[in-house]
């Protein structure tokens, strides 16, 4: 990807272009593939090398009806739980058209708390073969031992009812520390398949 520099002050006076390169180009650096899973966890990779990381969901299914959540570490995996402050709120439809609605939900943020962070807001449907979750998140800077740690997050999925559900959330984890592992899970029973992909950014 590149941007586009312009010698004058509009385009229609431009008489030279000129590109920048490289700004905003993403790295592939894993990929994480659910099949029956309890969880995935991602233990290589948060390093100091980019600034930013984004994580994308592809299509992970549900075996039974949950929520799709996450939390990070700060000693490699071993225990997730870092003190984060969050909000979230989605949009919703149905597919019989009987309800349209934007809310926050304040069952689904924190404040100043270790426990897993919502990515999903109603329970994902299970009993559907076709329904899934795909969206993204992106972690800011989690090496950084200065900053506290930001991160936002965008899902859509296929909640029980059946409706279509877009997901926003946000927030930071209030550590100092290095973040350098990431776990994802459901509230209830594990993930029957679909992707995670880590990518780096430039």
């Amino acid at each position: 990807m590149s941007i586009i520099k312009l010698n004058n002050r509009a385009v229609k006076d431009a008489t030279a272009f000129g590109s920048i390169t490289g700004l905003g180009n993403l790295v592939f650096i894993s990929r994480s593939t659910a099949s029956s899973s309890s969880s995935l966890s991602i233990t290589s990779g948060l390093t100091s090398t980019h600034k930013e990381y984004i994580f994308v969901f592809n299509n992970l299914h549900p075996a039974s009806n949950s929520n799709l959540q996450f939390q990070t570490s700060t000693n490699g995996g071993s225990s997730y739980g870092v003190t984060a402050t969050t909000t979230f709120f989605y949009a919703s439809h149905q597919e019989n058209d009987g309800e349209a609605i934007v809310t926050y939900n304040t069952g689904r943020d924190h404040a100043q708390s270790t426990d897993f962070i919502y990515l999903t807001g109603d329970n994902m449907e299970a009993s559907a073969s076709d329904a899934s979750v795909s969206g993204y998140l992106h972690l800011f800077e989690p090496s950084s031992t200065t900053f506290v740690k930001h991160y936002i997050s965008n899902t859509d999925h296929v909640a029980d009812g059946p409706y279509q559900q877009n997901n926003y959330s946000a927030g930071y984890f209030n550590t100092t520390s290095a973040i350098n592992a990431i776990q994802f899970k459901l509230t209830t029973g594990n993930i029957d398949s679909g992707t995670i992909d880590m990518y780096g950014v430039l």
